[in-house]
Parts: C-alpha cells; sequence; structure tokens
C-alpha cells in the first residue's frame, strides 16, 4: 500500500483515506495546515494511486490493510479521517481495531444506500455500459477534472496528481470497489456500525452534496458520541471546496480529543 507522510513523525499521527477511485493526493489541499499539528499519514487503498491492484477490494480486507501500514509504523491511538466511502473503511477499522483506532471523522460519507441521489450524466455515462467501458481508457485530463467536479457545488482546483493517478484506475477495478462499498453500507448502515462502538466521531457533510441526500446526515444522530458539522452551500468534496474550514474542523476535533484522554492532573499536596 502506497503511503505518504507529512509533518514531523513525533506528532500525533493522523490518517487519511481517501474515497472510491481516488488517491492520497485528493487531500492535497488540507495537508499543510494539518501537518502543522500532526504526523499525517495518506494512503492509497488497494488499485487506486500508486497501490497496486488487489485480489480483494471488500471493506474489511481494505481495512486491514490500512491497519497493517500503521502496525509497520508502530503507530496507535490514530485519529482515522475518511472522504466518502474512505469513511467506510475508516469505520471498519474501527470495528477490527478498536486498539488503533482513537477518534473517527468522516467526510461526505453517506450511510446507508438509500441515501445515495441520481449521479451526475457525466459519472452515469463513464461508470455503465455500454459507453463506460469504451471511453474509460480514452479519458482525457479535462473528462476527468469534470467528473470529478461534477460532485462539487462550488468551482475548485483539482490536483494535477490527483487527476493522472485517477486515470490509472482501471474500469473494472473502479467498478468493483463501488459495488464492495454498496455491499458493506447496505448489510448494516454506516450510523448502527459506530453505534454499536464506543470510539468519538465527527461527521462533515455539505448541505449541497449532489451524491448524497445531505438530510441524511441526521442518522449519524443514534451514534451517541457523534457530533455533526454542516457546512452551508458546500457539495460533496469539502477538502477541496473549503480547505480552509476542513482543516479547522479537523484540528479542532483531534485537539479537543486529545484534551479529554489526556490524564488528570494530580496537585502536589
Amino acid at each position: 500500500m502506497h503511503v505518504v507522510h507529512d509533518g514531523p513523525r513525533q506528532a500525533p499521527p493522523l490518517v487519511l483515506i481517501h474515497g472510491s477511485g481516488a488517491s492520497g493526493a485528493s487531500w492535497s489541499p488540507v495537508v499543510p495546515a494539518l501537518a502543522g499539528h500532526h504526523h499525517v499519514i495518506r494512503v492509497d487503498l488497494p488499485g487506486c494511486g500508486q497501490s497496486p491492484p488487489s485480489p480483494s477490494y471488500d471493506v474489511p480486507a481494505q481495512a486491514s490493510g490500512v491497519a497493517a501500514v500503521l502496525d509497520d509504523l508502530g503507530l496507535g491511538h490514530v485519529t482515522v479521517v475518511g472522504h466518502s466511502s474512505g469513511g467506510y473503511v475508516a469505520t471498519a477499522l474501527a470495528e477490527q481495531r478498536p486498539d488503533l483506532v482513537g477518534s473517527v471523522a468522516l467526510i461526505s460519507c453517506g450511510p446507508h444506500p438509500d441515501a445515495l441521489r441520481p449521479q451526475p450524466l457525466i459519472l452515469r455515462i463513464l461508470l455503465s455500459p455500454p459507453f463506460g467501458p469504451l471511453i474509460w481508457s480514452r479519458r482525457s485530463d479535462a473528462m476527468v477534472r469534470k467528473g470529478i467536479r461534477a460532485t462539487a457545488a462550488r468551482p475548485v482546483d483539482v490536483p494535477d496528481d490527483a487527476v493522472a493517478e485517477l486515470k490509472n484506475i482501471s474500469y473494472r477495478t473502479f467498478r468493483t470497489i463501488l459495488r464492495r462499498n454498496t455491499e458493506y453500507i447496505a448489510e448494516r448502515s454506516v450510523p448502527d456500525r459506530l453505534a454499536a462502538l464506543t470510539v468519538p466521531v465527527l461527521v462533515i457533510f455539505g448541505t449541497a452534496d449532489p451524491r448524497w441526500d445531505p438530510s441524511s446526515v441526521r442518522q449519524y444522530e443514534a451514534v451517541p458520541t457523534a457530533r455533526i458539522e454542516l457546512l452551508s452551500g458546500v457539495g460533496h468534496l469539502p477538502a477541496l471546496e473549503v480547505p480552509e474550514a476542513i482543516s479547522e474542523l479537523l484540528l479542532g476535533w483531534t485537539a479537543r480529543q486529545r484534551t479529554l484522554s489526556a490524564p488528570p492532573v494530580v496537585p502536589d499536596p
């Protein structure tokens, strides 16, 4: 699994997990601010970015791969941030390894298949037969950028490396990843999974998300440890649309979690 490190290694670890078919490069706009306070670890999930394909794209298998990376690094009590379906991997990681995950932040993470909205036309063309398989390998940079921007609610600058790495993923792999993600949340919703855990959860959702029904964020109210933040006029790509706001929310969240987990100060007698 391809891994990129930013920030001082001795700082509190912050793991960033991208959404379907994307890569760690999709986090680039928020990394500078986060790396000033954290050891930021960006992973490319199997078959995405610079990571090779995998025999399995099941969400629990992807989470096990992330856990292996963190174990190799000797890290523990990490904050895991997942964008979109990267939130499913973050959730599965918390399910598997409560010893490893100190808190979870979910950004634009659809809770259940019923919350999925009709997709923009360009995505339906790219992802569905008969045209999808025919034009996938011929996608231009401009077409990839248009597909990414279709899920935003405001103009965004898409990093060049994010475009290049998205073009590397095969049509078959991308479709398989989407199916496995849907299977994971259809089996049990994300809020139900998190409600069964004790891990603190931050949920960030844009009120203009064209991919997931923004009102579905209220399903996360069933999670006793959840804090919900709504971003007015923001679509499915908050890290690209409002990177300053996302950085501020994440840094505030991690600072609060460190304060809550710190041992109490006992005064001298």
